[in-house]
């Protein structure tokens, strides 16, 4: 239900990036497997991890030969995994849970973003900081947010119909010229758009008032988990080892995602900003103590609340931790 919400954002941050592909750096070791991994959006610095893990050779050393092919509004994750042409994909919990609901036999293997980047953003002249502070604004959204917002009206005992949603295209010029009084977006965009340009915003994550909802998950078939297992392990392991160089170094991340992809249009300074932005996000206590893309049962229950209220049932089942157990030894 939340997928043309994606999509609205996604457009947004749309670039004239080709549809290249990328191999892991230095000369691939001999019976290299080769392993296709495919992202969920055009590059950026939203896979920083994934790009330093290709620079610096992680893959190569783990026997792999991995290409990075990135996704768009015309270049869906899921039907390179589910029919083997991708290995793994970047994907969410609300689409994979879709996706399973129509029979396709995909686990959620690894979680980069522990907390949703979904977050109501507002002028810091007039802030929405809770969200009771939504009743009686104009919030601007895309009208197939709604399952969103009502999910979190949901969590917090507000009534949504004390709320006027004003449908807007995935742009904040509508917030600054002030025809609405906040938006419905993810922390990493609009935001940070906001910000170069020099306009004073503030940010409320929906996930700190109870919006659980995995992102940026890393999903693999059942097939794969079963005959491809060293593959899946090796290909986090690089994941992992990626990532930490990233947590550590944010603005080198962005440039190296800049020098990788320079006819994608990709601003330095927006980028060295949304790899900022992405590390609370990511990184957490949890992360700290069990290592990049852990989740626990007690994260997995909360996901599945929040899927409830946005009309997906799943269950527990649809998380297998099982590859990272053995990444994380």
């Amino acid at each position: 239900m939340t997928q043309p919400a994606h999509l609205t954002r996604r457009f947004f941050l749309q670039t004239s990036a080709a549809g290249v592909a990328t191999t892991a750096a230095g000369v691939p070791a001999f019976a290299a497997t080769s392993v296709n991994f495919q992202l969920s959006w055009l590059h950026s610095v939203q896979f920083g991890g994934s790009y330093i893990a290709a620079q610096k050779g992680y893959w190569t050393d783990q026997g792999l030969d991995v290409s990075l092919s990135q996704g768009g509004p015309n270049a869906p994750v899921e039907p390179p995994v589910v029919s083997g042409a991708a290995l793994v994909g970047i994907s969410a919990a609300d689409y994979t849970a879709a996706a399973v609901a129509e029979g396709a036999p995909f686990k959620i293997i690894a979680v980069a973003m522990q907390k949703n980047p979904f977050a109501i953003a507002s002028l810091t002249a007039n802030p929405v900081n809770t969200p009771a502070d939504l009743v009686g604004r104009r919030i601007g959204m895309a009208v197939a947010n709604t399952p969103v917002l009502q999910a979190l009206c949901t969590l917090n005992n507000v009534d949504i119909n004390d709320i006027e949603i004003v449908p807007t295209q995935y742009d904040p010029a509508p917030l600054v010229s002030r025809q609405v009084d906040c938006l419905l977006c993810w922390e990493t965009d609009l935001p940070v758009a906001m910000t170069v340009q020099g306009v004073d915003n503030t940010t409320m994550l929906m996930a700190d008032h109870g919006y659980a909802l995995h992102s940026q998950t890393y999903i693999a078939t059942e097939d794969a988990i079963a005959n491809r297992r060293a593959d899946l392990v090796g290909l986090i392991k690089g994941e992992v080892m990626g990532w930490n160089d990233y947590v550590a170094d944010t603005d080198a991340a962005a440039m190296l995602t800049v020098e990788m992809f320079p006819d994608a249009g990709l601003d330095p300074q927006t980028q060295k900003l949304q790899a900022a932005r992405q590390v609370p996000l990511m990184f957490s206590d949890l992360t700290d103590e069990k290592g990049f893309g852990w989740f626990t049962e007690e994260t997995v229950a909360e996901n599945i609340e929040t899927l409830a209220l946005l009309g997906r049932d799943v269950s527990a089942d649809l998380w297998d931790r099982s590859i990272l157990e053995e990444v994380h030894v």
